[in-house]
């Protein structure tokens, strides 16, 4: 196989991989009826992380995984919007 093909295909699976760990993350879903400023932070923090893939595409998945780094802390956000949403559910 050569080198470039290669490359596409390791560039494919880790896409794949990175889809399916958004996919389980963003099923963590606050509801924007009940609050509608933590949705809505949820929201950017999808649009930011689809702008992180843009650009990762854009430079061929070349950013000294930084990129990466940026998307994983994106997730890590989105899930601690959800447990706010949690904490301020379990208060009322």
């Amino acid at each position: 196989m050569k080198r470039g093909a290669l490359k596409g295909v390791v560039i494919g699976v880790v896409v794949v991989a990175l889809l399916g760990v958004s996919v389980a993350v963003f099923a963590q879903q606050v509801s924007p009826k009940r609050h509608p400023n933590l949705a809505a932070a949820q929201d950017l923090v999808q649009q930011a992380i689809a702008k992180i893939t843009d650009a990762q595409h854009s430079n061929n998945y070349d950013m000294k995984g930084h990129a990466e780094k940026a998307k994983e802390l994106l997730n890590q956000a989105y899930n601690e919007i959800w447990l706010a949403a949690q904490a301020a559910n379990a208060a009322q």
